[in-house]
This record gives C-alpha cells, sequence and structure tokens, in this order.
C-alpha cells in the first residue's frame, strides 16, 4: 500500500530518433561506397576492396563490444551519485551499468570520423580498363539521354519522373532471380546473426554466471575478429584466384554450409539450468 508508481520516462522516444539518425547517416556509406569502389578501381581489385570495407565495419561493432564491457562496470549514475555510497557490485543482479555513456563517446566519434568524407573528390580519374557502359556512372549518363528523348506527351514522366524511375527500378531488381536469391541469403544470415550478438551475452550470464561487462567483452573479442579476418581473407582469395560469378557462387555455398555444420556445435555446449523456487522446483 505504501508503493506509488513512479512517472513513466520518455527517453526512449530519443533513443528511437537517435537510432533513427544514425541508420539514416550510416546507410548510405555500404550501398554507394560499394558502387563508387566498383566504378573507379580495376576489376581485379573490387573484392579486395569491397572486403576492406566490411572488414572494418566489423571491427566497429568488436570495439562496440568492448566499450560496452567498459561501460557496464560503470554505475549508471556515474558523476552524479559518490562511488562510496554504492553498496552494490556489477555482478548484483540489481546492478545497471553507464549504457548512455556509450551513446555519447560513439556519437561524438561518428561526428569526427564524418569530418574527412566532406574532403573526398566527387568523381575520380577512371582506369583506362574501366568499361564505361558497365559503371554505375555510365548508366545514369544513358538514362539520362534516354529520358531527354521521352515524348512529353506522357504527364508521368514529366509530374514526378523520380517515382517513375523508382518503381521501373525495384521492378527489374525484383525480377533478377539472382540478386532476389541474394537478398533472401543475406536476411538469413544477418537474421541469425543479429539473433547470435543480441542473445549470446544474455546466455554467458545466465549459463555460465559471468557480469554483463565480462560477457560483452568475451563476444567482442572472440566472435567478431574472426568474421573480419575472414571476409578479408575470402577477397584476397577472390583476387588471387580471379573468381568469375560462378566460381564465387561455388566458394561462398562451400563456406556458408561449412560454417552452417560448424555451428551445431552450439548445441552441445551448456549448463544445467538453475534451480527456480516456484518454476523447476517446488518451493519445498
Amino acid at each position: 500500500a505504501g508503493c506509488e508508481k513512479e512517472p513513466s520516462s520518455y527517453m526512449w522516444i530519443y533513443i528511437l530518433l537517435g537510432n533513427m539518425l544514425r541508420g539514416i547517416g550510416e546507410t548510405p556509406i555500404t550501398p554507394l561506397g560499394i558502387s563508387y569502389l566498383d566504378d573507379f578501381a580495376k576489376e581485379e581489385n573490387v573484392p579486395v576492396y569491397v572486403a576492406c570495407l566490411h572488414t572494418i565495419a566489423m571491427l566497429g561493432p568488436m570495439f562496440g563490444f568492448l566499450l560496452g564491457s567498459l561501460c557496464a562496470k560503470l554505475y549508471v549514475d556515474i558523476g552524479f551519485v559518490d562511488p562510496g555510497s554504492i553498496t552494490i557490485t556489477p555482478q548484483d543482479s540489481r546492478w545497471v551499468g553507464a549504457w548512455w555513456l556509450g551513446f555519447l563517446i560513439g556519437g561524438t566519434t561518428n561526428f569526427l570520423a564524418a569530418i574527412p568524407f566532406c574532403f573526398l573528390p566527387k568523381s575520380l580519374k577512371k582506369p583506362e580498363e574501366a568499361n564505361k557502359d558497365k559503371t554505375s556512372c555510365g548508366l545514369l549518363e544513358k538514362k539520362g539521354a534516354t529520358r531527354k528523348k521521352l515524348s512529353p506527351e506522357n504527364p508521368n514522366q514529366l509530374i514526378c519522373p523520380f517515382l517513375s524511375d523508382f518503381c521501373t527500378s525495384l521492378k527489374k531488381i525484383l525480377s533478377n532471380r539472382m540478386y532476389f536469391t541474394l537478398l533472401c541469403c543475406s536476411l538469413l544470415q544477418f537474421s541469425s546473426f543479429i539473433g547470435f550478438l543480441t542473445y549470446k551475452p544474455k546466455y554467458l550470464e545466465q549459463q555460465y554466471g559471468q557480469s554483463t561487462s565480462k560477457s560483452n567483452f568475451l563476444i567482442g573479442v572472440t566472435s567478431l575478429p574472426p568474421i573480419g579476418i575472414g571476409i578479408f581473407l575470402g577477397g584476397i582469395i577472390m583476387k588471387k584466384y580471379k573468381m568469375g560469378i560462378i566460381a564465387a557462387t561455388k566458394f561462398s555455398f562451400t563456406m556458408s554450409f561449412l560454417a552452417y555444420a560448424i555451428s551445431f556445435l552450439h548445441f552441445f555446449v551448456g549448463c544445467e539450468n538453475y534451480a527456480v523456487a516456484g518454476m523447476t522446483v517446488s518451493y519445498e
């Protein structure tokens, strides 16, 4: 009867908007960055450059987990309360780490890392052996020339050419069987990967009695660096053997199948569940 309901916090709205803005800012790097590399690099060097791009993208979550491990050791109200007055430790279930500190550090780092992009040239000198018709720039130039030849009698092309081009491009992309298959594979892979990163730290906490800080540290050190190394080695192998589409597909299938088979070892790792009164054992 003496308990009072605390007012609900609207902090989640700020986190939602912040993540939305971060996603909008980070999304163009992958599609436009890969297209930029494909247009202005030699064909045999593109796999290595793309592999470097994805490898560096894997290093970000690794440092993020390490930063999260450090922040989890700090009390949530650090800077506002006397550390000597805190009577609980990170191993206590009531402990809440300084989760907000990572957003400040990551946001500042993102802002500083974005400054060099302002000094990149709009266009680079293309290699002589590049086929202009197969590059995105060449396709855009052809598209612009075709649009000029269109008859003004079609009002859709005059009123909203962007929407018309978008729908046409989307239809062509989704009707491409190879691209659609790759898209489905990527969705399945990323869904399992995100589930792994989301629940594996909690699994380590529950099954092995580790703290939140140590669980994040172990995931960041043991899981993400091998992925980055594998991506980089894949790019090196593709360049060395000059793989085409068919050879690269066979190589990808073989490696994915081996990874799928080795992942079954997770079913043999674990401990017995904790005895919880009223759930797994009786109250007596």
